[in-house]
């Protein structure tokens, strides 16, 4: 097999919310494979310093400020993306949140504002894209799904349903462009060592013995390792996968866990 399946150069990827961790890591890695990253964030002030951190790292990107929620905002922008980058080759349906709020003490509210981000979010920026890759015969949507696409947990509720439905959406995807080229996966990280877990990845603490103890490889994933699959999905490598999540997460999903004592 030759590498160049896995060659982006020529190639443009849209990667939402890449200005920090996971996201960050895959338009990274998407940038290293050779292709021309655009980002997107709510708040200038975030694009800004992550264009620096991306310069740093010998990369330039283009940033573009845009909640992925706004319909109108985002039919509006794409083509002038379009025009003044290039064509979207690739879009990485990143961008999302989560509110840790046990069921009965969340509002409706707060419950529809992370399935308007995780999901809807997802659904809108890759309508508005999809007619482009059509038109030209390829492309690739990658959706950043998650281990709660299968699993459920304490206090996240929302999040949870809307993964699982960023899931079944993936598929729905796929069963209706797939004859035009273009192919739509996902991508279920398990627990990575970003900024955002730094403060509970220390050794005593609960949730990072939990984590060890119920990941079979023993540690917490390095964001990099989740750059390849984006690049294996982004790529001419997975040209006939379509509708599918990888899971990267170390064989969590693979086993039921063990007791704690357990070596």
């Amino acid at each position: 097999m030759s590498l160049k399946l896995f060659d982006l150069t020529g190639k443009t990827a849209l990667v939402t919310g890449a200005t920090h961790g996971l996201g960050m890591a895959i338009a990274t890695g998407l940038a290293r494979a050779g292709a021309k990253i655009i980002i997107n964030d709510v708040f200038g002030d975030k694009l800004e310093a992550a264009r620096e951190v991306y310069k740093n790292n010998g990369i330039d990107v283009s940033t573009y400020p845009l909640d992925v929620t706004d319909e109108a905002a985002v039919n509006e922008l794409i083509p002038r993306m379009e025009k003044e980058v290039a064509p979207i080759d690739i879009l990485v349906n990143n961008a999302g949140i989560i509110k840790r709020i046990p069921i009965l003490e969340m509002k409706a509210d707060e419950f529809r504002e992370v399935l308007d981000v995780d999901l809807t979010g997802p659904f809108i920026m890759s309508k508005a894209v999809a007619p482009g890759m059509i038109e030209r015969g390829h492309g690739k949507i990658i959706n950043m799904c998650s281990m709660m696409s299968e699993l459920g947990r304490n206090t996240v509720s929302a999040y949870a349903a809307a993964k699982g439905g960023l899931k079944m959406l993936t598929r729905s995807m796929a069963t209706e462009w797939a004859r035009h080229n273009i192919q739509i996966n996902g991508i279920g990280p398990g627990y990575f060592a970003t900024a955002q877990t730094e403060p509970i990845r220390v050794d005593g603490h609960p949730f990072n013995d939990f984590i060890i103890n119920r990941t079979p490889a023993g540690k917490w994933g390095e964001p990099e390792e989740l750059a390849g699959t984006a690049i294996f999905l982004a790529s001419d490598a997975s040209n006939f996968v379509n509708g599918i999540v990888v899971y990267v997460d170390g064989g969590i999903l693979a086993t039921i866990g063990k007791p704690s004592n357990e070596k």
